[in-house]
């Protein structure tokens, strides 16, 4: 009886233990925001992505030999031309060679190569991995918050000026296809910020 007794209650603080776990997991998970983490730029400086809060980003894992590279980094730039002038939007540039080894370059030539080839005029980070065990944290997050992980190069996550996930788009979906939303999105930041002028 007494070992009956003892048996149940360890159950009962196992029980306890495990839904206090859960519960802080969850509330760690919810207090996270994409701008909580840190990043390293291209030339490996350690950047509080915190710096791009109160703007809208454009969050893309790029890659230089990609049947999409092309088509994204020209748009990805006209894109960042005409909305940067707002200081309302940034497109982030994370490259990965996780998908058909098409990112094999160094970080250094990656830089050289989108300045060289597309004057790349957007934040460019250091080579990560974006999904598997050894993904950033920051890109553990956009796949949790939108169950949408990366499964190709040129995935866009649209973040809004709190850090949230607004939504998320494949490669397939080119940056020309989705303009208008990003345009709506940087449009509501300038309204929060008091910017009542003439929307884009």
């Amino acid at each position: 009886m007494h070992r009956d007794t003892t048996g149940r209650m360890a159950a009962g603080q196992a029980n306890f233990l495990l839904a206090l776990l859960l519960s802080l997991a969850s509330s760690a998970l919810s207090q996270d925001d994409f701008y909580s983490f840190t990043a390293k730029d291209i030339k490996g400086k350690t950047v509080l992505l915190d710096k791009y809060r109160g703007k809208v980003s454009l969050v893309v894992n790029v890659a230089s030999e990609c049947g999409y590279t092309d088509g994204h980094y020209r748009e990805l730039v006209r894109l960042q031309d005409h909305l940067a002038p707002t200081k309302h939007f940034n497109v982030l540039a994370f490259p990965c060679n996780q998908f058909g080894g098409q990112e094999p370059m160094g970080n250094s030539a990656i830089a050289q190569f989108a300045k060289s080839m597309y004057k790349a005029n957007f934040p460019m980070f250091s080579k990560i991995d974006v999904v598997g065990r050894e993904a950033h944290p920051a890109y553990k997050y956009l796949a949790e918050s939108t169950q949408a992980p990366p499964t190709w190069n040129f995935w866009k996550y649209l973040v809004d000026p709190n850090g949230k996930v607004i939504t998320a788009w494949p490669p397939h979906n080119a940056v020309v296809d989705i303009w208008s939303k990003v345009e709506s999105a940087v449009n509501r930041a300038r309204w929060d910020k008091g910017q009542r002028s003439t929307e884009l």
